[in-house]
């Protein structure tokens, strides 16, 4: 049974910066593409960033470029995200998700979610 259980989310001030962490079992976690995503209530869940199984790719959204790093570490079967100048704008639950063989920004080709990890960014 496949499980991904995110961590590290919390309230944090804008300009602070928080460290995301996605830990997975029941599945060969160096075949599979990683990624997170966000939503806010009442709105559509939104691509953040993606990194390929040998971490040799990474995609962001642009609203995040230059602000957020993914990166995972196969032998502790961990994604990461570490966010920094963080906006308001930032708020929402934050999902990994996992899949074998996409990497990109399209959600309904991702198998596997997380329950999600609330990020609050106060002004």
């Amino acid at each position: 049974q496949v499980q991904l259980v995110e961590s590290g989310g919390g309230l944090v001030q804008a300009g602070g910066s928080l460290r995301l962490s996605c830990a997975a079992s029941g599945l060969t976690f160096t075949s599979y593409q990683l990624a997170w995503f966000r939503q806010v209530p009442g709105k559509e869940r939104d691509f953040v960033a993606a990194i390929t199984s040998n971490g040799g790719t990474l995609l962001y959204a642009d609203s995040v470029k230059g602000r957020f790093t993914i990166s995972r570490d196969n032998a502790k079967n961990t994604l990461s995200l570490q966010m920094s100048s963080l906006k308001a704008e930032d708020t929402a639950v934050y999902y990994c998700a996992a899949n074998r063989y996409y990497t990109g920004r399209d959600l309904t080709r991702y198998n596997y979610w997380g329950q999600g990890t609330q990020v609050t960014v106060s002004s």
